[in-house]
């Protein structure tokens, strides 16, 4: 009857660590969102909500982080369990600095809707729907343990920088053309650069899911192949 007790709250904790990890995930989704729709929309106000909202964020990673030592201090997880736990430590990092990039991204855009907007704004708001599709595909295959899905995250995430790059050079031309372009381009390249930063670490997330999923480590292939 003990070991039953204790399996039912093993159980239980490990729903906890998902459903706390999913929470996260889907505040910096919406942050991620929400701090471009401040761009395009120039909305100052709604920058200034997600600054503020990071401070939900932050308390997420805390929690996490206590549960998952709490649960390798009582339970002493093996095989699977442990690689969810370690995978749940590493994705926690992750998603607490998309939110961090996310802030930036809103802080960038309370500067420029202080100023005429450039252009379109470029492929400044599909790029960030690209970075929000990688962090959303990545969690859930951390949700359904589909190491497939992951793999999709891995693939998605070269169209990702292509478009930064493409978004770049064109940002640098606006500012050869007319050096007056050059504060509000320079703003956009950093905004674009925390984009691709979040897409970067949707990447981390998925490669985290394939080693918790088969046990494998897929991170640095080229660092491999030189041993």
């Amino acid at each position: 009857m003990a070991a039953t007790h204790t399996d039912k709250a093993f159980e239980q904790d490990l729903r906890n660590l998902r459903e706390k990890l999913l929470a996260m995930g889907a505040k910096v989704e919406a942050l991620i969102s929400q701090s471009t729709r401040a761009l395009t929309d120039r909305d100052s106000a709604l920058a200034e909500q997600v600054v503020g909202a990071d401070r939900e964020v932050n308390r997420l990673e805390v929690d996490i982080d206590d549960l998952c030592r709490r649960i390798l201090a009582l339970r002493q997880p093996a095989a699977s369990d442990l690689r969810l736990i370690t995978t749940a430590l590493k994705i926690v990092t992750d998603l607490e600095r998309i939110g961090d990039l996310a802030v930036n991204i809103a802080e960038r855009a309370m500067d420029l809707n202080q100023a005429p907007p450039l252009a379109p704004y470029v492929d400044t708001p599909k790029l960030a729907e690209l970075a929000q599709q990688q962090v959303k595909k990545a969690l859930d295959a951390f949700v359904s343990g589909d190491a497939a899905k992951a793999e999709d995250v891995l693939k998605g995430d070269d169209l990702l920088d292509a478009l930064f790059l493409k978004i770049f050079n064109e940002l640098l031309a606006y500012m050869m053309e007319d050096s007056r372009n050059i504060r509000r381009a320079t703003a956009l390249m950093f905004i674009a650069k925390h984009l691709e930063r979040i897409g970067d670490h949707a990447l981390n997330v998925a490669e985290m899911v394939i080693y918790m999923v088969r046990g494998k480590d897929v991170r640095h292939p080229r660092s491999r192949d030189l041993e």
